[in-house]
């Protein structure tokens, strides 16, 4: 069987450098992804041409939209890059350039040109779910998506600030802390004995 072997990380792109090469459909899709969940995220989007709803986007965020063919300069201080135009030869340019450069890459809808894979995220306040289905099936990671918005309980939120509040009460040394958090809170993932 073959197994997901990607490491998952939840980047602060508020704090990092985030350019997106493409203005069609794509990267309306790869901008409204990015912007839903990090609407801080310090953005820069190239492409001869844009979308209406891209720049109306955009300049809500403060994207900053350049009309222009994508040029490696456009890589300059950037630590992650989405290519995503409708020209394959581009995208592999991206793709080579990031790859000399040691910037992180995303070659929209080919799996072996990316470094990361933007997957399914719910958000519930402080809680964030990530679902990958390895580059395999983007359908599959929504509909895991669609279910576990609808199962976690809108008040996780209260529960992961009520668990912050009593982790600052706890004395001990790390792993006492841990062994209190985890008796703490076993009831939410104890199984129900079947009767």
């Amino acid at each position: 069987m073959e197994h997901n072997e990607l490491y998952p990380v939840f980047l602060k792109v508020s704090n990092l450098n985030v350019l997106v090469v493409g203005g069609g459909n794509v990267g309306l899709e790869k901008l409204t992804f990015l912007l839903k969940s990090s609407p801080n995220a310090k953005v820069q989007m190239v492409a001869p041409d844009f979308l209406p709803d891209t720049l109306e986007l955009a300049t809500k965020h403060h994207v900053d939209v350049v009309t222009a063919s994508y040029h490696k300069i456009f890589l300059e201080g950037k630590h992650m890059v989405v290519a995503c135009t409708d020209k394959i030869e581009v995208n592999e340019q991206v793709y080579r350039d990031c790859r000399e450069r040691s910037i992180l890459v995303n070659v929209a809808d080919n799996p072996p040109l990316c470094d990361f894979y933007m997957g399914g995220i719910v958000t519930k306040g402080n809680v964030k779910i990530a679902i990958s289905t390895n580059g395999k099936s983007p359908t599959t990671a929504k509909r895991l998506r669609q279910f576990f918005e609808d199962v976690i309980p809108e008040n996780i939120d209260d529960l992961v600030k009520n668990l912050n509040t009593y982790r600052k009460t706890l004395q001990g040394d790390f792993q006492d802390k841990v062994d209190a958090l985890n008796e703490f809170t076993k009831s939410l993932v104890e199984k129900k004995k079947d009767t």
